[in-house]
């Protein structure tokens, strides 16, 4: 059992799992995320309500401490594996499979990891510091309430021509990096069943894609058409 749990079987499976779990919370982010499109007045009050609602939420608190964990196993787990396939093989973190891992992006993952974790700071830095640290601007709703106004700190930020050019960009490095990683988690969990290959591999890129996609979105509307 010991021997299992210091083995690259079970880091790579650590990784799978820590990376599959961050999908999901990819996906419910991005749903919290869309109420950026509606547009006014109560697109405004929506979106603050909302996030007034995740940042004060203990249930919200404690799946958020369990999403930062995950991230910080994600990256160490997988940087540990990048060294050491460095100095046996260049194989990612998943069991190889021939052709499907032999891509740009199966050869170049620490590197958009790298493009990915960067992102991921200045993102932090620019809404959640300043959400629960930094100085906000407020909203006064209809029955005299004051709640922080994100949803102007948001529209402001994607107003930046070059944050939004970042933003997308960095939407493509995901793409990138999901394509790969969801195919080779699929395996590493045993999920490649031979008789539902072609449909997994649908799935992987469908989640690689329209996720970053509909992400890129966000700050292109804000940009070009929200005023």
């Amino acid at each position: 059992m010991n021997n299992y749990l210091t083995s690259t079987i079970f880091r790579k499976a650590l990784a799978s799992l820590s990376g599959l779990f961050l999908v999901t919370f990819l996906i419910g982010h991005l749903v919290g995320n869309l109420q950026l499109f509606i547009p006014g007045i109560q697109g405004q009050t929506q979106f603050n309500k909302y996030a007034l609602f995740m940042t004060t939420n203990p249930v919200v608190k404690v799946l958020s401490i369990i999403t930062y964990s995950a991230i910080l196993l994600h990256i160490l787990i997988t940087l540990y594996l990048v060294i050491q396939s460095r100095k046996a093989r260049p194989v990612g973190y998943a069991v190889s499979v021939g052709n499907d891992t032999s891509g740009w992006s199966s050869r170049n993952m620490a590197i958009l990891g790298t493009i990915i974790l960067f992102f991921l700071v200045v993102h932090l830095k620019s809404f959640w510091y300043k959400m629960h640290f930094g100085e906000m601007p407020f909203q006064y709703l209809s029955d005299g309430t004051k709640i922080k106004d994100l949803y102007q700190v948001t529209t402001s930020a994607f107003k930046n021509p070059l944050y939004t050019f970042f933003y997308v960009f960095c939407m493509g490095a995901l793409s990138l990096h999901l394509k790969h990683g969801v195919e080779s988690a699929i395996q590493t969990v045993g999920l490649r069943i031979k008789n539902y290959q072609k449909l997994f591999k649908y799935v992987a890129i469908a989640v690689a894609f329209s996720i970053p996609a509909i992400f890129a979105s966000i700050p292109l509307y804000l940009y070009f058409i929200e005023v």
